[in-house]
């Protein structure tokens, strides 16, 4: 094992102490729309939330539960409805779905997360979704279907899911995730859930520091249509049963941990991206050489977030021009004399302007599923990667006719 190890075949539950199960309780016509994830411990837990003043009921009510103490148990998660644009009546369901798996599993209400996933401003059939919670309870297991994978998703393709494992003081240290994701995907989150459970021993404080810190340079760094949702949300629980001694900054395996955590979160920000609702190319955006960390990231944000260089990239068009564009209207400042483009490693332009390259190859580059563009500003040592993918005519069909 060098750094750490991914895992070819992920599953939330492979940390221990953990359950999870996906059912079909009603909220949609036929596909799996409830989900669980329950420790069987105490976890030491983390979360970050949507950017959106129009938060939805499950984002305030899982913001009550954290506050009154970093410590969960269980994350209900339903797809279908979004609980959001609801008022009293949305949140004082997201209320009562908080106390009835409290109940079920015997712990304090401020024990348990929710996260909800779909159409703005319809309430939740709470008569389904609560007998689901009697249901669901006795299904949750080691998930080998994934179904926990399966509930949690709206347009999205596929089930997302990514795994890494770390030596930490000897002992194996396994860091799992899984997200869903596919459409209103825009940097500081969007209608994007993610959850990641470990069972490394962790502070409460050191483990927010983390994901905060993971998340800028994630979930963060992705676009797909520049609509940031009312949903989003990353939950991390820490079942603390590997047997390490307390991971902090200042622990000497704390980097190789924080590699491994880092890939599962990047991982799973670039399946969302990759599964932008009708999207056919992942678009990578690559910059360097900025004068400082956040420069880099608002620049590769503006290219993956650029309409018209995501249109022009599913047209295989290598029009650099919009590529420049972004990058402009990101970084006035900028010394725009001394910025190189490149499509994967054909440089495209040279400080600002034309040059000569060969159109047909660097057409076959942009027929690829996965598209890299690099932006070098030679203004500095900084550097930052971000994802998004193609805007296709699906996009417009797909969420045309969303809500039927």
């Amino acid at each position: 094992m060098g750094i750490f190890e991914a895992v070819n075949q992920p599953n939330i539950t492979s940390p221990k102490g953990f359950r999870a199960a996906g059912i079909h309780a009603g909220l949609k016509k036929k596909k799996l729309d409830l989900g669980v994830i329950i420790c069987d411990v105490p976890a030491t837990s983390a979360a970050v939330y949507t950017m959106n003043a129009f938060q939805a009921a499950p984002i305030t009510v899982t913001k009550l539960s954290m506050k009154e103490s970093p410590i969960l148990r269980a994350i209900v998660v339903n797809s279908g409805q979004a609980n959001a644009g609801t008022g009293e009546r949305g949140r004082n369901d997201a209320l009562a779905t908080r106390q009835k798996m409290a109940d079920l599993l015997g712990v304090s209400a401020d024990q348990v997360a929710l996260a909800s996933t779909g159409v703005i401003g319809e309430y939740l059939p709470m008569d389904s979704l609560l007998t689901g919670l009697d249901q669901i309870i006795n299904q949750a297991d080691q998930d080998p279907d994934r179904t926990f994978a399966k509930a949690i998703l709206t347009t999205d393709t596929c089930t997302k899911l990514a795994e890494a494992h770390v030596k930490v003081d000897g002992q194996l240290v396994k860091i799992a995730g899984v997200a869903k994701g596919s459409g209103m995907i825009h940097p500081n989150m969007a209608t994007m859930l993610s959850f990641v459970t470990t069972d490394a021993v962790i502070e409460a404080s050191d483990l927010q520091a983390l994901l905060s810190s993971t998340v800028d340079d994630s979930f963060n760094m992705i676009s797909v249509d520049g609509d940031c949702s009312t949903n989003d949300m990353v939950a991390v629980m820490a079942s603390g049963l590997a047997g390490n001694k307390p991971l902090s900054p200042a622990h000497p395996d704390w980097s190789n941990f924080q590699a491994a955590f880092q890939y599962v979160c990047q991982e799973l920000a670039k399946l969302i991206a990759k599964d932008g609702e009708g999207a056919t190319k992942l678009i990578e955006v690559e910059v360097l050489g900025a004068p400082t960390e956040k420069l880099a990231r608002v620049v590769a944000r503006a290219v993956t977030s650029s309409s018209l260089v995501k249109t022009a990239i599913f047209g295989s068009d290598a029009n650099w021009g919009r590529i420049l564009c972004a990058v402009g209207y990101s970084a006035p400042g900028i010394d725009t004399e001394r910025t190189d483009i490149y499509i994967d490693s054909i440089l495209v332009s040279k400080e600002g302007g034309p040059v000569d390259f060969d159109e047909e190859e660097v057409a076959k580059i942009l027929n690829r599923e996965n598209v890299l563009i690099k932006v070098d500003l030679k203004q500095g040592e900084y550097k930052a990667t971000a994802w998004g993918c193609d805007l296709t005519y699906d996009y417009v069909k797909i969420n045309g006719s969303y809500r039927s």
